[in-house]
């Protein structure tokens, strides 16, 4: 199993001959209003994908599957739907399929609890995107953990620590976990996605998994840097995989 870090929560993962794209946010840099309410004014995305426009096309006509946790734009943007062909598995969570359909995708599969796709199995998890009432207004979201019955990935979603992925790493014990980190927040209330700590609360639980943090320094509201987290974990003597665009990472 190996993945490849393009962008904020975008990767591609290859797994026992499959290509799954995970959360395309695939737009041009600038290609979008900053998120509203918050401290930097910027347009999004922040940077660019590292690969070029002929290396992504050739890619994205190779897919087997796409994963959108959720249909935020920076996980589900406009150029995603344009640039993906119709005709590809669109795994989601059960609110998300009707929108997903009216863009003109024809193969979606929503994940009400769990089902198999290929020789994997796939299961919904919960998460909690922000507290109180900004918690509540950017719901839903949804993790997703993949098995193939020898190795399990946990991709969290935009969550913040929470029961919810407690819970997720109680029950499905995952090898690989790939969280949201990058603190975003709007000016007023609690950060909606994983802070440093949050991040240390998942690489510290007692399901042992290794820990791959992204989703950082490409939306204009995520204050909190690949160095910064960088700092964090080894100030707290543990260890993460923190991607720079375009790495490769081997999951073994």
């Amino acid at each position: 199993m190996q993945l490849l870090f393009l962008r904020n929560a975008t990767f591609l993962l290859e797994w026992d001959n499959k290509k799954i794209l995970v959360d395309p946010m695939l737009g041009p840099k600038g290609s979008m209003d900053p998120v509203a309410n918050t401290a930097n004014p910027v347009r999004n995305p922040t940077a660019d994908i590292t690969l070029s426009d002929i290396a992504l096309q050739t890619m994205l006509q190779d897919l087997d599957a796409v994963i959108v946790t959720h249909t935020h734009r920076d996980h589900w943007d406009a150029a995603a739907q344009q640039m993906i062909p119709k005709d590809t598995t669109i795994i989601c969570q059960p609110e998300d399929a009707d929108k997903i359909t009216a863009a003109g995708f024809t193969n979606v599969l929503p994940v009400v609890d769990s089902m198999k796709w290929q020789h994997f199995s796939i299961h919904r998890t919960g998460g909690q995107h922000g507290t109180g009432e900004i918690g509540k207004l950017m719901a839903p979201v949804s993790g997703f953990v993949i098995a193939d019955g020898k190795q399990r990935l946990y991709i969290a979603g935009d969550t913040i620590w929470c029961d919810e992925v407690k819970e997720a790493l109680d029950t499905y014990k995952p090898n690989h976990t790939v969280v949201n980190s990058g603190a975003a927040r709007f000016l007023q209330g609690d950060p909606i996605t994983m802070t440093a700590n949050d991040v240390l609360e998942v690489i510290n639980h007692p399901a042992n998994t290794n820990v791959i943090a992204v989703h950082m320094e490409a939306i204009n509201h995520c204050p909190l840097t690949r160095e910064d987290l960088a700092v964090a974990v080894a100030v707290a003597g543990k260890e993460c995989n923190i991607p720079d665009p375009g790495d490769w990472i081997i999951l073994n």
